[in-house]
């Protein structure tokens, strides 16, 4: 399976508003389900839509947006809503998930890696291809939705790589956003005020090297754990890099960060592109990221699916529930927009 990426243009014709605006959803949720779903990512301006991922799925989601684009033409002079399910049928109907799965192969299925605490190995394709992307590969993003084991797997191949001395070194970054939540002033030191932050990399440390050789490597500075703001002025050689929930980062700061790798260094950058917590109108690194640099020599992308979950079975259940949930809760605001634009004409017509 190929490691570049592609991108499509699409410009839905003809122009309207409106109708874009219903394709898309309230706060672009129409747009986020198709990303989730088929591991693409999907910007757009006014009627031109850019879709980046694995070939088959961005020519999947490309004619599953005119498809609906087209469910958008006005009966009677009203413009129908596209509620998520809609979105969830055409999927199915069109069989783009399944043309998406069927691209992938079997390639790095059979990739381990070797912890003092045992083999991790990788539970389906995509993880076996993002295993082989970060052996192989200088930069590996890996994209998608929680439980997928894109940190997992970064830490995994980090403690590989050191227990095998091809490092000196673990860095383990993130930057230090709330998501929707005022934390205020931290007590303690700088290590005490990110830890909580980095708290999913320190578990999956604990797990592959033990509690105490963890922290003996923090004392000597094996391991390092820096939040993103601290990594400016820094050349990192001999160093397994992991930025974590880069999908928080802004465009500056993820530059800053892919230009502190130095020689013999590897950085593996994990995010969802459908959970930014960063301020309204900030754009996200990750995703300006996936624009600039698909194409670039020794850079891999790699996108999970919900289906790619591998945490206890339940946790599988817990998402889609959560999105079936979305769906419903975005199907009611549609809904209730409507009634109020209805309502509006309607007192306009009895104004007249």
């Amino acid at each position: 399976m190929s490691n570049k990426l592609t991108t499509l243009e699409v410009f839905l014709e003809p122009a309207d508003n409106h109708r874009l605006a219903c394709l898309c959803g309230p706060f672009d949720d129409n747009i986020k389900h198709i990303e989730r779903r088929l591991g693409v990512e999907v910007t757009y301006r006014d009627n031109a839509f850019k879709i980046t991922g694995k070939n088959t799925a961005v020519l999947g989601s490309a004619e599953l947006i005119k498809a609906l684009y087209l469910d958008t033409q006005p009966v009677k002079g009203q413009i129908p809503d596209i509620l998520p399910d809609q979105v969830h049928l055409a999927i199915q109907e069109m069989k783009v998930l399944e043309q998406a799965e069927a691209d992938e192969d079997e390639f790095g299925s059979e990739v381990f890696i070797k912890t003092k605490r045992g083999v991790v190995k990788p539970r389906n394709p995509n993880q076996g291809q993002y295993v082989a992307n970060v052996f192989h590969h200088d930069i590996t993003f890996g994209i998608g939705p929680a439980g997928t084991g894109k940190t997992y797997l970064a830490v995994a191949c980090a403690v590989d790589a050191l227990e095998r001395q091809e490092i000196r070194r673990i860095l383990l970054t993130r930057p230090a956003v709330e998501a929707g939540e005022k934390l205020g002033f931290l007590p303690g030191d700088l290590s005490q005020k990110v830890d909580p932050y980095l708290r999913p990399l320190y578990d999956a440390l604990f797990e592959m090297l033990g509690f105490e050789k963890v922290e003996r490597l923090i004392e000597r500075n094996v391991i390092e754990i820096a939040p993103l703001a601290y990594m400016r002025g820094r050349t990192l050689n001999d160093a397994f890099i992991i930025l974590d929930e880069s999908q928080n980062t802004t465009v500056e700061q993820m530059k800053m960060f892919l230009t502190r790798i130095g020689f013999n260094s590897k950085a593996v950058i994990t995010g969802d592109i459908t959970q930014i917590d960063l301020p309204r109108g900030a754009k996200s690194g990750l995703r300006h990221a996936i624009e600039v640099l698909q194409g670039v020599d020794d850079i891999s992308f790699n996108f999970f699916r919900t289906h790619d979950v591998v945490r206890h079975p339940v946790v599988q259940k817990v998402v889609q529930a959560y999105e079936k949930w979305d769906e419903e809760k975005s199907r009611e605001k549609a809904e209730k927009i409507k009634l109020a634009e209805q309502a509006k004409q309607a007192e306009a017509a009895k104004a007249e």
